[in-house]
């Protein structure tokens, strides 16, 4: 393998916020643009890269998971002969992409007083200079110096206009905008756009170079020859991308069509569905299509492994690693469906592939808003899924048909709903396999619906509620646990005999119970002491002993209260509180609308890591959904720009050790200069550290399978160079382990 952009994939050193721990579930159908370098084909998707072998098959992939900076991508170019790629987002940062490092770019030119979209419209690369086309105008890249020189702002009359693309050509910039073709030296008045000249008016889209200049309107392609046009003797549809290489010029609309660089016609194929590109490669047309990845003429498709789309909203594990992930949302205070054009439904991964039904695909279903979609516990082979939306509102069950590896309608429940009522949000299921939906505007007001398996229907159960809103229930000592996003209440419904409804109870904490400040609760987790962890608007609230205390007559949640500066201060206050998980150890992830992800000890006095979009692979600060593999510790985040993982170091924690794990070992003081894990622990695992003559050099009690030692001894000094044994028993002394730890210095 020759040093060039597979050696640029596996480069990791240059960048800080991703980790061997992370990686990503993101969707790659979605190919915008496409190079080729020695039989290789890069394709850059809406949240990375990869890279695609054309003689063996091999696809690898560079995501924010490995090595990029953010998500987003509007524009990508590589360029073979230095193996350099530019990648360009959504808010106008760049990573470029050398053998030696991939850097992020965060100060691109902004002209005074726009306030228009960032986003970067397109990059071409010349050599050692790259154009980058933004919404008010060009800026030149110096590739080696990997820094800005001159900028032209298309200012005319106080109205900015947009580069739609643009490339250099001989010694000239060439911008396609919808006035016209316009061009200008790269000289000392280039960034004066009263100088530059308007070569062709009209509206134009793209534009390319190499040997000759290529570009195009919406409907017609041209070659630019010494100031003439010559249009390509083809009527287009709507061109989507023109391309030129040394040989061939390939437009793509509808068709794929090449052309000799004489603009003499050469061929045109369809590869049955839309593609955003196109590029020719040793002799053949390869498409970078629209949902599909790369497709070759074969109709063969190559791309990595990933959901249909990047829409992610909650997501809901089970055995064989199955994932079904659904793609709904509420806007205006969890009130109104999401209007999303692509109408995602939900993604299924089956533990080897992902499955995407042609039920969504072909939208069989004209409102599609799915918040919630869980496996059927009588039926394995079946899910249940609610549908929020205002007329096709209800749950749908469906059946998985392994054969062809696709979903089958098999009934819809519309939960006795008029126009707009009875919008349904999640389904729960408890250890007897009943399953429960909860939805809001019953009348004005939340209800349940609960599966009487019998009758193949919902029985409903409506409460008398001060709020329309309702989030998804969890299961737990038989109740279910419902928060409501637009009152300051939570819901708590003793089912007791699920479908026998006289003898239901049902309790509601209210403002007087702990929620006062708030303006709704959002999000519920049960931790191993039986505590409920209450996520609301305005923070964070534990009702101990949740199971017990909800039947008292005066149950009261608190928040959790933390030392800042000597003073006590309330952990999250004035924070949204998104989601709320609990890991086998009891350590809690929670996810603040805007703020990242922090991850708390089982008390929530110490925060053990606080991840951001800033500093790790999360694609967005507001993280819709946690849920934890408590077998394997992998951490789902999902978002609404996409899925990443992260390997927590708490797994299947028991009252005994599992397998004792430590690293970095050993731990030389030039490479790591962090704290030492041991994991594998016990629930609670009583530790002493001694050096080689016996001497304790430290001593602690881990709770929740895992410790973090930070290398000093009790008197807060670093420990000298040698080997430390580590001797661990459990609460009871029943189980015992140990192990060693190398230190260098």
């Amino acid at each position: 393998m020759s040093l060039g952009i597979l050696a640029a994939f596996q480069l990791t050193k240059a960048q800080v916020i991703s980790s061997k721990k992370w990686a990503d579930l993101f969707s790659y159908n979605n190919v915008l643009a496409m190079k080729e370098d020695n039989g290789k084909i890069i394709a850059a998707t809406e949240n990375g890269i990869f890279y695609y072998t054309i003689s063996s098959g091999e696809v690898t992939k560079l995501s924010k998971a490995n090595g990029l900076h953010n998500v987003g991508i509007t524009a990508f170019d590589y360029d073979p002969k230095t193996k350099t790629g530019i990648i360009g987002y959504e808010n106008g940062s760049l990573d470029v992409i050398t053998s030696n490092e991939i850097k992020y770019i965060v100060d691109i030119p902004i002209a005074a007083g726009y306030n228009g979209n960032k986003k970067v419209n397109h990059i071409s690369i010349t050599g050692d200079q790259a154009v980058i086309s933004v919404g008010y105008g060009v800026s030149i890249f110096n590739v080696k110096k990997k820094e800005f020189g001159d900028s032209a702002f298309f200012l005319k009359a106080g109205v900015y206009e947009a580069s739609n693309e643009a490339t250099i050509f001989g010694n000239k910039v060439y911008s396609v905008t919808n006035t016209g073709l316009k061009s200008h030296e790269l000289n000392t008045t280039f960034p004066v756009f009263s100088t530059w000249t308007t070569e062709v008016p009209g509206s134009f889209k793209h534009i390319d170079s190499d040997a000759e200049l290529v570009y195009s309107s919406a409907t017609a392609a041209y070659i630019y020859n010494n100031g003439t046009p010559m249009q390509l003797p083809t009527t287009f549809g709507n061109i989507n991308d023109l391309v030129i290489s040394p040989n061939n010029i390939v437009v793509t609309d509808n068709r794929i069509y090449t052309y000799g660089t004489n603009g003499v016609s050469l061929n045109a194929i369809s590869l049955g569905e839309d593609c955003n590109t196109a590029i020719m490669a040793g002799g053949k047309i390869f498409g970078g299509t629209m949902l599909s990845g790369i497709k070759d003429e074969g109709n063969n498709t190559y791309k990595p492994s990933g959901p249909y789309f990047n829409f992610a909203y909650n997501i809901n594990l089970y055995d064989n690693n199955q994932l079904l992930v659904s793609t709904g949302g509420r806007s205006d205070r969890y009130n109104f469906p999401v209007d999303n054009p692509k109408k995602p439904g939900f993604y299924y991964f089956n533990g080897t592939e992902w499955i995407y039904s042609s039920y969504f695909r072909e939208k069989k279903l004209n409102e599609i808003n799915i918040l919630d979609a869980i496996i059927n516990p009588i039926d394995n082979s079946e899910v249940f899924f609610t549908n929020y939306t205002l007329f096709t509102m209800g749950v749908y069950k469906m059946k998985y048909n392994a054969s062809n590896k696709d979903f089958e309608f098999v009934k819809y429940y519309n939960l006795g709903a008029n126009p707009y009522y009875r919008r349904p949000v999640g389904l729960a299921h408890d250890s007897q396999n009943n399953v429960f939906v909860s939805f809001g505007f019953n009348d004005g007001t939340p209800s349940m619906g609960i599966y009487d398996k019998a009758a193949d229907d919902f029985i409903i159960k409506k409460f008398d509620l001060s709020s329309a809103g309702v989030q998804k229930p969890i299961v737990y000592e038989n109740m279910l646990w419902t928060t409501l996003p637009r009152s300051n209440n939570l819901w708590v419904y003793d089912y007791k005999n699920a479908t026998n409804l006289s003898d239901d109870t049902d309790y509601i904490l209210k403002e007087s119970n702990g929620f006062a400040g708030t303006s709704g609760t959002l999000s519920i987790a049960i931790d191993k002491s039986g505590d409920a962890w209450i996520g609301t608007d305005a923070g964070l609230r534990i009702l101990p002993n949740a199971a017990a205390e909800i039947k008292t007559p005066e149950p009261m949640a608190n928040p959790v209260i933390i030392e800042q500066n000597g003073l006590g201060e309330e952990l999250f206050r004035d924070s949204a509180i998104l989601q709320i998980e609990v890991d086998a150890g009891d350590y809690k992830w929670v996810s603040i609308d805007g703020g990242g992800v922090y991850y708390l000890s089982s008390d929530g006095q110490k925060t053990i890591k606080h991840f951001t979009k800033e500093n790790s692979p999360l694609p967005t600060n507001s993280v819709t959904d946690i849920k934890v593999d408590k077998k394997t510790g992998k951490v789902y985040f999902v978002t609404y720009n996409g899925i990443v993982t992260y390997q927590g170091d708490v797994a299947d924690v028991t009252s005994n050790f599992g397998n004792v794990v430590v690293y970095p070992n050993p731990v030389v003081y030039s490479n790591f200069k962090g704290k030492v894990t041991i994991k594998g622990l016990a629930e609670k695992t009583n530790i002493r550290i001694v050096d080689a003559a016996g001497n304790v050099v430290h001593s602690a009690v881990a709770r929740g399978g895992y410790y973090e030692w930070d290398l000093n001894n009790h008197k807060g000094t670093r420990v000298a160079s040698g080997i430390y044994f580590v001797l661990m028993t459990n609460e009871d002394g029943s189980d015992k382990a140990t192990a060693k730890i190398g230190v260098v210095n």
